[in-house]
């Protein structure tokens, strides 16, 4: 991509909804004024919310062809492989966060996908934080604070009722298309095309410039990423040990020379 076209990439977490996903390329690209169409999309995800969002949006011709479809979307890059889920500790699919350990690691995942998508200076992310649990949205939001740029941007996705929690309502079609729906205990008909979707930006803390450039291109877990950006707005510390000739710079093992490192103390 050339600086005048950035590689536009939509990322989202999903759990058992991937309705967010439509929803959110819908109020992106076909809004009338300046629409956003991205050339990928990228999800986040457990194992079950991988096979759900394979099977309603991409098998076939589901929900995500149809939209690109009815509103002569360009093609824009989303199959199974831009569909990263979940890993346990040994490396296996995770199938839902359930424990502290399966915290951790939700953490640690969505922190170092978004580091590698915000790596590209030629990228431009839309994130999304509006389906999975709320820790999933949470981390993902916090990451974008650590990693975002000035061109990227986050938000959540709204539904008007009684779209919104209706699992058959994937976006407002351009023609009438009747779903079912619950009103009270009757089941009554609407037409998905009068259903209206909102983006709510969420403005975000940009932290990236106050990493450092190794976390900044390295792969690092979510709580040391947190706790480095948390010490970079302490006051500086260094800490000398001169029987050991070893030295700490906010807490971080240094690894000087015997030489290097009487340079240092000297100059301290």
């Amino acid at each position: 991509m050339t600086q005048s076209t950035p590689r536009r990439i939509l990322l989202a977490v999903t759990g058992l909804t991937p309705q967010i996903v439509t929803e959110t390329l819908y109020a992106l690209a076909c809004r009338d004024e300046n629409p956003w169409i991205p050339h990928e999309v990228h999800l986040i995800t457990t194992a079950t919310g991988a096979e759900n969002a394979r099977l309603n949006l991409l098998a076939g011709q589901r929900w995500f062809h149809r939209l690109c479809e009815d509103y002569g979307l360009p093609p824009i890059v989303f199959t199974p492989e831009q569909i990263h889920i979940l890993q346990d500790a040994e490396g296996r699919p995770l199938d839902d966060i359930r424990t502290q350990a399966d915290n951790t690691l939700a953490a640690d995942f969505i922190t170092e996908q978004l580091r590698e998508l915000t790596a590209d200076p030629d990228s431009e992310l839309h994130v999304s934080i509006a389906g999975g649990r709320k820790t999933m949205g949470y981390y993902l939001g916090y990451a974008l604070s650590l990693y975002g740029r000035p061109q990227d941007r986050l938000s959540h996705v709204l539904v008007s009722d009684p779209y919104e929690t209706n699992r058959d309502f994937y976006y407002p079609t351009p023609y009438e298309h009747p779903i079912h729906s619950r009103r009270g205990d009757k089941e009554v008909t609407v037409d998905a095309r009068s259903a209206r979707v909102d983006l709510a930006d969420i403005p975000f803390v940009r932290l990236r410039d106050g990493l450092p450039e190794r976390l900044r291109t390295g792969q690092a877990g979510f709580t040391r990423v947190v706790a480095t950006a948390n010490r970079g707005l302490q006051a500086p510390q260094l800490v000398l040990n001169i029987a050991d000739r070893q030295a700490w710079a906010d807490e971080e093992a240094l690894g000087l020379s015997e030489t290097e490192f009487l340079i240092l103390l000297w100059l301290a």
